[in-house]
Parts: structure tokens; sequence; C-alpha cells
């Protein structure tokens, strides 16, 4: 896992990742933000050890070089995130959406990523809520995903696609949701070295130092003992999405060479000071689950965690079409 596997730049905004050196929550000092990066084509990821990223996306070294995080905005080179479907019921609904190109029609044909057309991912605002989703697509383009969400209030949906153009780049979209009824925002949770979810025990190694890259190591244990036998997911041993507190930008990531367990890792750059929430999806048992972390970056030590926390209120809903 000692090979560095470069973050792949989202279209639109901010330019970010994540960098690290062992210890959850020791980020140095504030830095300026990079300059937004160029839109580069997409990595190809091939079977599981390649290195290979989420594609789309200018790869690059340090701050000057750092790619872009992408959902930012519903609209972004030529293509539109129409959401039909904006606000969905708490509880279990269908998510229907187009993606329209420049002329205002449907995109109706995509590249397959990482085992998929098209990947939607639904966060609630305050970041407890996180769903992985791999919607159906219809002939004439209207994709539809089941989701299941659990409290009222904003939510953010961000689709991920590359579309089957000569020459096209991935681009990552997003758009707002709101969820009608009594909202009552969740804090964000502790910052904390090692999240609990089904009985797993994930263990998050590194620090986030803006506009230096570093590695995330991710540890999977069991009953106090190492996982080695991780299954691919999406032909990889692990996933993992950032999102920024306050804008929701986004950043999706795959795995450094390695695996099958238990260490899963990751390279990357943090784009500025903040806070970040890191949702690490992994597979065992032939089941996904959701290990998910709050990391702070640039803005000195963080308070020591007081002991292992749940991933999130709720971070699983991994539906697949």
């Amino acid at each position: 896992m000692n090979t560095g596997l470069k973050i792949t730049a989202f279209a639109a905004a901010l330019a970010a990742t994540f960098g690290t050196a062992y210890g959850v929550g020791k980020g140095v000092g504030p830095v300026n933000e990079p300059a937004k990066a160029a839109h580069g084509e997409h990595a190809e990821q091939g079977e599981q050890g390649e290195q290979g990223e989420h594609a789309g996306h200018e790869e690059g070294t340090g701050a000057a070089n750092a790619p872009a995080a992408g959902g930012l905005q519903v609209s972004e080179g030529g293509y539109t995130l129409a959401m039909e479907t904006p606000r969905p019921a708490v509880g279990k609904s269908v998510l229907r959406f187009t993606v329209k190109d420049a002329g205002g029609k449907n995109v109706t044909a995509y590249t397959t990523e990482h085992g998929k057309e098209l990947h939607l991912i639904v966060a609630s605002r305050d970041l407890t809520v996180y769903r992985h989703l791999h919607p159906v697509r219809a002939a004439d383009g209207t994709w539809s995903a089941p989701v299941d969400l659990p409290a009222a209030g904003g939510y953010k949906a961000f689709a991920d696609f590359k579309p089957a153009v000569k020459g096209a780049q991935g681009v990552t979209l997003g758009v707002d949701l709101a969820v009608p009824g009594a909202y009552a925002p969740q804090p964000l949770p502790a910052a904390a070295p090692t999240a609990t979810v089904d009985g797993y025990q994930v263990t998050l190694g590194g620090t986030l130092d803006p506009g230096k890259a570093g590695e995330l190591r991710l540890t999977v244990r069991k009953g106090g003992k190492p996982v080695t036998d991780l299954e691919p997911y999406l032909g990889a041993y692990g996933h993992l999405v950032a999102l920024r507190d306050g804008d929701l930008a986004y950043l999706h990531v795959h795995p450094n060479e390695g695996g099958p367990g238990p260490d899963v890792s990751f390279t990357a750059t943090a784009p500025s000071t903040g806070t970040y929430r890191l949702f690490l999806d992994f597979q065992h048992g032939g089941t996904v689950r959701t290990a998910a972390f709050t990391v702070h970056a640039g803005a000195g030590p963080a308070p020591a965690p007081a002991a292992t926390t749940e991933a999130t209120r709720d971070a699983g809903g991994h539906t697949h079409g």
C-alpha cells in the first residue's frame, strides 16, 4: 500500500483533497486556498491493486496542482442535473432526475466507471446522514433511485458520471434537496480515531494538512481482530467520499495499491483549513458498510477524543440498480 494514488479532480470549484501523517486531528497551520485546477480526463481503474482513481480529474501534487472538489454547481461543462423530486418525503421515497446536455436533451449514453454508469451520493446538510446510491436509468435518460431519509431537513445530492462522448471529462454535479417537516439539525460528531459500525471497528490514521499530499490509512477490525478478507466493492477494497463542512464540497477517491485488508489507504491533499466528514464504504460478508469520521484540517491540534464513536447517525443506505 505504499504506492501513492493521486486524487482525481472533480469539476467546479475549490481544489480539495487530504494529506496525512499518522495521528488524527493534528492539522498544521492554515494555508491559502489553492487556485482552481483544470478539469482533466478520468483515469481508468482496472483490477484491484492497480493505481486508479475516480476518473474525470486532473492529477497533481501539492497545493499548486491540487485537484478540484466537485458538486458545488448544478450545471458545469455543458451538463445540468435536473432533479424531478427536489422535496422527497421523510422515510422511503424515490428520487428521479435527468442529466441534460448543453442543448437541453437528456443524456442517455454514459461511460461505465467503477461498475456503474452513474453514482449518486446523498448527504444531509449536518453531515450525519449519508447514502451511496446506484440508480437505474430508463431508455429516455430518466434516473430513479429508492432512498430512505430518516429526518426532515436539508440534503444535497451529488451525481458523479462521465458521458460516453469522445474526449468527455468526468463530472460531479450537486443539487439541494428539502425534506419537509420539523427540522432538528444534529451536531457534527466529534473527531475520533475509531468508528464502530455493525460490530466492525475502523481506525483512521493520518492528519489533514492543507496543500500537502499524504496518506490516509483506514484499518478494519472485527471483535478486535484484523479483517484480512475484505471483498471488492465496485472493483476496489474501499471507497472514500469526503465532504467539507459548510459548503459540502465533494471529493471521491479510491484506495492505493494493496488489499484485501485490514488496511485500506488513500492519498489526498486538503484544499483549505476547515472541518471535513469522511465516509468509508467497505464490503465484508457480502454486505457494504460505511464508517464515518470527522477530521480537522489546518486548524491546530484537535481535542483528544474520549472514546470510540458510532460511525454516524445514519450512514447506511447502499442501494444498487
